[in-house]
């Protein structure tokens, strides 16, 4: 397997929404500085262009929802100041998990295992609304559904007596939208192509692709890992619609209810914003939104060929240490 070295730079904005046709629209609560001077080149055909190679690799690290050194203050509210030593504590976090990872401390190289030694964080957390940077509540219903499954085992090798028990991950399958550009350990490109009536973007991670018609038809009735994509312009702004997912890989415990709208919008040469809307009544009380940026690299850094499943060992493993558990438990239970 191989990974792709790549850092990112950003600045983000507050996103608000407002329901269209029954469903949550991820609007700008405010047009960022970038993009008010900024003049977004077009493709041979008219289109805003976001072709090229992106990553996200410099916003690992940030938290997800507002952390609790920040109670009472909204993104807008932290300085420059506060930004840069969250960003020096994230580093130096980066540098003693780094070890760890990808083996036993000493046996590889970490950087291998970890790309954003150098992340610049772009913000202080990921949730943008509602305003307060947490996610609502669960639904009655999503409570349920949570309470179940916290009830599971936790314990890593357990559930394990075979591959289909194991997660969508685990097997190779899908990280899930939007989950395939959430920032991980290692291979965080992404690759934006287009062509008159369509947008396509691959994955590095599970290498997976999403083929983004622009054409106005409606959505298909056929449930998928990646859901079933609908897109248009606002202006200069990418819009998303994806519904029709298949409840196994939808997000954070989701139904197949949810409904995702994306925005992707160029700020700057290098630095294209991506912000998600999450609408699923079934299991949180209102729509909610997160953004990150996206850096253009040099196409020298297209994602890589990500052959999971030719070399699998981690299932293959974990389903081994199970029968291994088992066959320790029932000596001891001999033994007593």
């Amino acid at each position: 397997m191989k990974y792709a070295r790549v850092l990112v730079t950003a600045a983000a904005a507050s996103l608000a929404f407002t329901p269209i046709s029954g469903h949550a629209q991820a609007t700008p609560a405010a047009t960022p500085k970038a993009a008010k001077t900024y003049v977004t080149p077009k493709t041979p055909w008219g289109d805003p262009d976001l072709r090229g190679v992106y990553t996200n690799n410099d916003e690992s690290g940030i938290p997800f929802e507002r952390p609790a050194q920040f109670d009472g203050k909204r993104l807008d509210d932290i300085s420059q100041s506060e930004l840069n030593e969250l960003r020096e504590e994230r580093a130096e976090e980066a540098v003693e998990r780094a070890p760890t990872l990808g083996g036993a401390p000493g046996v590889h190289n970490p950087v291998h295992w970890f790309e954003n030694f150098n992340a610049q964080n772009s913000r202080a957390w990921l949730v943008t609304d509602p305003p307060d940077g947490h996610i609502p509540a669960l639904t009655p219903e999503g409570q349920r559904r949570a309470a179940a499954a916290a009830a599971r085992p936790q314990v890593y090798n357990t559930g394990s007596d075979s591959y289909e028990e194991r997660g969508l991950y685990d097997r190779c399958i899908t990280r899930g939208i939007p989950g395939s550009m959430m920032p991980a350990i290692y291979g965080n490109a992404y690759e934006i192509v287009q062509g008159p009536g369509y947008v396509a973007i691959l994955y590095e991670m599970i290498h997976e692709a999403r083929l983004i018609p622009l054409d106005h038809r409606p959505h298909s009735k056929i449930q998928s890992f990646m859901g079933d994509p609908r897109g248009r312009w606002d202006g200069n702004t990418l819009v998303v619609e994806t519904t029709n997912f298949d409840e196994r890989s939808a997000y954070r415990g989701a139904t197949s209810s949810m409904t995702l709208i994306e925005r992707f919008t160029r700020l700057a040469p290098d630095v294209v914003e991506w912000s998600v809307t999450v609408d699923d009544p079934h299991t949180w009380t209102r729509p909610w939104t997160f953004a990150m940026d996206l850096t253009k690299k040099d196409e020298s850094q297209r994602p890589f060929e990500y052959a999971c499943h030719e070399g699998n060992y981690g299932l293959k493993n974990i389903l081994s240490a199970a029968r291994a558990a088992e066959r320790e438990a029932a000596k001891s239970a001999t033994k007593d």
